[in-house]
């Protein structure tokens, strides 16, 4: 049965029933009317007949969703679960993911669904690969979303794991598996089902070893004279640390990368869009990337880079590549 405030208390005033309730018209999530208890998604707006309870980010007198995670850590604070250093340190944090889920056309903590943290959490991965972003820092971010939902929803919002959900973990330097794009067949099926900058980033990463930032960053027309005249290309830009490198070229297949990269990037100054910035371009285009490789049993571009790695292992010593040995 689908009840409204009206039914509830159908012979008091609405006057009455908003002071039984504790109700104003940012009404909370769940309502209690003479001791009956019904849950936000049973009621019906008194003023324009809408169902559940919208707008009003359970109840935390804001419709700004990253003061709403604030809020909501204040008040966890304020009841002794959490020291007011970590509730404004957790309210920090999920400020990031906040214009996150702006930026996905979201605008209320009611419509924030595990499947979303866990995209955002991959991207958060993909840094961590790259070096950009410390893992304790990322699965820190992953945290405070869990946090602040969890304080939102009373405890009823379902934790999504940083490291077995996401992807995070901690750095390791020994490969336990081999890198599922050593087998060439895969990352070309993957390839087939991209555009032609997916294909331009995934080719640097699989035949240089580049990470997304760098294979994104790079001026492709530069980088390809460069190993022209010289046999090596010089990465500059959104390198680990914003250290320099120099990628060695001894392969055909490198030169024939950098010659579609350069078709790509057209005269544009990298392989981003001359519209987007590296931030818009790492949340959409990567993401467009790396759920393509996740289709064909690779991690990300990460995996590609693992997937070069081990061929120069390979071509450096004659051995045998580490996972593969016996």
């Amino acid at each position: 049965m689908r009840l409204t405030l009206a039914t509830a208390l159908e012979t008091a005033s609405e006057r009455h029933i908003h002071q039984e309730a504790g109700l104003t018209h940012r009404q909370q999530n769940r309502v209690t009317l003479a001791g009956l208890r019904v849950p936000s998604s049973h009621c019906v707006s008194l003023t324009n007949g809408e169902t559940g309870l919208r707008g009003n980010n359970y109840g935390l007198r804001t419709r700004d969703m990253a003061q709403a995670g604030r809020f909501a850590m204040k008040q966890e604070a304020a009841n002794g679960d959490a020291s007011f250093s970590t509730a404004a340190s957790v309210g920090d944090r999920f400020t990031l993911f906040a214009a996150f889920a702006q930026s996905e056309g979201l605008r209320r903590l009611e419509e924030i669904t595990a499947e979303l943290v866990t995209q955002y959490g991959q991207s958060l991965a993909d840094q961590v690969a790259d070096g950009t972003m410390s893992a304790s820092y990322a699965q820190n971010l992953v945290s405070a979303i869990n946090s602040v939902m969890k304080a939102a929803t009373r405890g009823e919002w379902n934790s999504v794991s940083p490291t077995r959900t996401c992807g995070i973990a901690k750095r390791s330097n020994i490969r336990k598996t081999p890198a599922a794009s050593i087998e060439r067949d895969k990352v070309e099926a993957a390839r087939e089902r991209m555009t032609a900058r997916g294909q331009a980033i995934t080719d640097l990463a699989r035949d240089l070893g580049l990470r997304s930032k760098e294979a994104s960053l790079i001026n492709a027309k530069g980088a390809l004279n460069e190993a022209r005249s010289t046999g090596r290309v010089t990465i500059t830009d959104g390198t680990k640390g914003g250290k320099r490198r120099e990628v060695p070229i001894t392969q055909g297949r490198q030169i024939a990368s950098l010659e579609r990269a350069a078709l790509v990037q057209g005269e544009a100054r990298s392989l981003i869009p001359e519209d987007q910035t590296w931030a818009q371009f790492r949340d959409k285009g990567l993401r467009g990337i790396r759920e393509t490789l996740q289709r064909w049993g690779m991690t990300g571009l990460h995996d590609l880079r693992a997937g070069y790695a081990s061929e120069r292992y390979q071509a450096l010593t004659g051995a045998n590549r580490p996972p593969d040995s016996d």
